[in-house]
């Protein structure tokens, strides 16, 4: 079992985009490969998320000038948010119930990092004692590590 918390694991201070910005700042951010989504907010507070899909459905589809509608008009309050305090553990359980592979960081309602499901897992292993030391063997269907592979039972 973890002692450490999500602050311990996240990405810190993640890039975002102000709510008065435009959204054709966003469409640039988002033609980047590696960014799914853009975090609004507004004096670091997540007011919430820009993706491709967003973009696409409030600005091209309905012919709105990007110069001209903020990233605020179109943000989508985010679906979910996990505490800077919360547990590695009970982070990961939040984020296999909800299928989710990133989810931002907030602490005291402000926007404080990102957590992905892979940098938590690769924490959790770090965090377990190999079998050997922990005095059992290994179960069926676990990595090297000791963690369950497909299963979020504790």
């Amino acid at each position: 079992m973890s002692t450490q918390h999500v602050r311990d694991a996240m990405v810190p201070e993640p890039g975002t985009l102000d709510v008065a910005a435009s959204t054709q700042e966003a469409g640039q951010r988002l033609s980047d490969p590696a960014v799914r989504a853009v975090l609004v907010s507004d004096n670091g507070r997540l007011v919430g998320v820009i993706t491709r899909k967003t973009l696409v459905r409030e600005v091209v589809a309905t012919g709105r000038d990007p110069r001209a509608t903020s990233a605020g008009e179109i943000a989508e309050p985010p679906l979910y948010t996990i505490d800077a305090a919360l547990s590695l553990d009970d982070a990961f359980r939040e984020l296999e119930e909800h299928d989710l592979e990133r989810v931002p960081v907030v602490e005291d309602g402000r926007l404080v990092g990102v957590l992905s499901r892979s940098v938590l897992q690769r924490r959790l292993a770090e965090d377990e004692p190999p079998p050997e030391e922990s005095g059992h063997p290994p179960e069926s269907g676990s990595d090297p590590k000791g963690l369950t592979l497909g299963s979020t039972e504790a």
